[in-house]
Formats: structure tokens, C-alpha cells, sequence
């Protein structure tokens, strides 16, 4: 790990991107201006770092099943027991998880730049909150909230896992209580908020994103003529063109490192 942070750190050398040469960068810290206003994106790889693991590419099945399969309008139409099977079994394995040093990190950020920081994350898990932070934008869903799948009642805490022998929970309204998360097919949430904080960002960091998924991997070209654009993660993510600086590593070491006197 130590020679991975290192190299993350330390060389520079020029990437190939559509935009031009992109770079990655040498600098040991990420500095921010008074009137800067930080847009932070994250992925599944800093959930994946608490243990957390992903389900989308190789290798990413639960009992030989995709996660389109059990995570769509279509599969609770269809099977609505197994998706909460699916969704217990996540709600079990993210309950046991803790943060990481990126979550921290982030977090202490937040302290430092209050609202001038707004954090945004493809994550369903609660670990940002379980850090401190405190002003979040779960654009697909939280996994321990539920809401009813027939009225308009608003989602509500829900730590429970329903398997069999359960019963599927119910709502007074007669309709099934499912996971209040952005199923594939489905708009994600507070994107009107988000649009908002990306068209007011100077600093956009994406971190732990595959830049695959939309649309999320939109974000960073959307926001890449006016503001600088930062990626944090092990690998080069699917849209490394629309990013001016990398820092090639795992995020729970670099981020301590990096957001150290962040403020100028």
C-alpha cells in the first residue's frame, strides 16, 4: 500500500484524455480558496474500502443473480420477496461496516468548509452520516429508509431486514413497504439540488467512482470549462477525459493527506 500511496503522491506523468493531457498529479495536498464552493462526488469504491462490497461488473452477483435482477421497478413487480432478501442482506453486511479514513477525512472537511461543500454520493450506506457529516445528497436512495410502493407517503427510518419466515411490511394504505433506493430505470434523487451545487461549483472531486455510471459520470464534464476537476481512486474511472488531475490510490490514504491545510 505504501508504494501505491507513494506513486499516487509523488510521480507525474501526462494522460491521454479527450480533452487533452490530464495529469497525475505530484502535489501531497488539495488547497481551496475563500471563495471556492467544492462539489464532492462519491463512489462505491469508498464504501468498498469499509467492506462493503459492490455488485455491479464481474464478479458482481448475489445468489447467481445481476443486480438488474433484483434491483428494478420490473424484479418487485415480480418478486418483491426476493428483492427484500437482496436488500436485507445489504442492510446486514452495511449495518456491521464502519468508516474509513476517507469518511473522516471528508468529514473534517466539511467542518472546515461548511456550506461551501456539498457531498454528493452514489452510496446507499449510511457511513458518511456514521462520520459526521451532515449535509448529504443520497442521489440513489438510502438503505436504511423504506417507503410504501402505492401512496405518497415520504420514505421513514427502517433498520429491519424482512426474509422469510417475515411477512413483506406493509403500509396503512394497503400497499407493500419497499427499499427507498433508486432502482435501475428510476430517476435518482435530489437531482434538482445537485444540478444546482454542480452549476455553483469552482472544485469538483469525484472519488471512488467508476465513471460508468450515469448520471453521475455526466458531472465532472458538465462542470469541466469553469471548474476544477479532480479525481481520487485506485484506477482510472470510464470518463478520465474530463478530469484535469488524479491522484491514483486507495481514497482512506490519500484523502487524510491530501485535505491536510486544505484551506488557503
Amino acid at each position: 500500500m505504501e508504494i501505491i500511496r507513494l506513486y499516487a503522491l509523488l510521480v507525474r506523468r501526462p494522460i491521454e484524455s479527450s480533452r487533452g493531457a490530464g495529469v497525475l498529479s505530484d502535489s501531497s495536498m488539495i488547497t481551496f480558496k475563500l471563495e471556492d464552493r467544492v462539489f464532492i462526488l462519491t463512489g462505491a469504491g469508498v464504501s468498498a474500502e469499509s467492506g462493503i462490497p459492490t455488485f455491479r461488473g464481474a464478479g458482481g452477483l448475489w445468489r447467481n443473480y445481476r443486480i438488474e435482477e433484483v434491483a428494478s421497478p420490473y424484479a418487485w413487480r415480480r418478486d418483491p420477496r426476493l428483492v427484500w432478501e437482496f436488500y436485507s442482506m445489504r442492510r446486514r453486511v452495511a449495518g456491521a461496516a464502519k468508516p474509513n479514513p476517507a469518511h473522516l477525512a471528508l468529514s473534517d472537511l466539511e467542518a472546515q468548509l461548511g456550506d461551501r461543500l456539498f457531498l454528493c454520493t452514489q452510496n446507499v450506506d449510511n457511513l458518511h452520516e456514521q462520520a459526521g457529516s451532515k449535509r448529504i445528497a443520497h442521489m440513489h436512495g438510502e438503505l436504511f429508509k423504506s417507503r410504501c410502493d402505492r401512496c405518497s407517503s415520504g420514505p421513514f427510518p427502517d433498520a429491519a431486514t424482512y426474509e422469510p419466515p417475515a411477512e413483506l411490511p406493509r403500509c396503512a394504505c394497503g400497499g407493500i413497504v419497499r427499499p427507498h433506493i433508486c432502482w435501475f430505470g428510476e430517476m435518482p434523487y435530489q437531482m434538482d439540488e445537485i444540478f444546482q451545487a454542480l452549476d455553483r461549483c469552482t472544485v469538483f472531486i469525484a472519488i471512488g467512482t467508476s465513471g460508468a455510471v450515469e448520471p453521475a459520470a455526466s458531472f465532472a464534464a458538465r462542470v469541466t470549462r469553469r471548474a476544477k476537476t479532480i479525481y481520487v481512486g485506485p484506477e482510472e474511472p470510464a470518463n478520465r477525459g474530463a478530469f484535469a488531475d488524479w491522484y491514483l490510490g486507495p481514497a482512506g490514504e490519500l484523502l487524510p493527506e491530501l485535505f491536510q491545510g486544505a484551506m488557503t
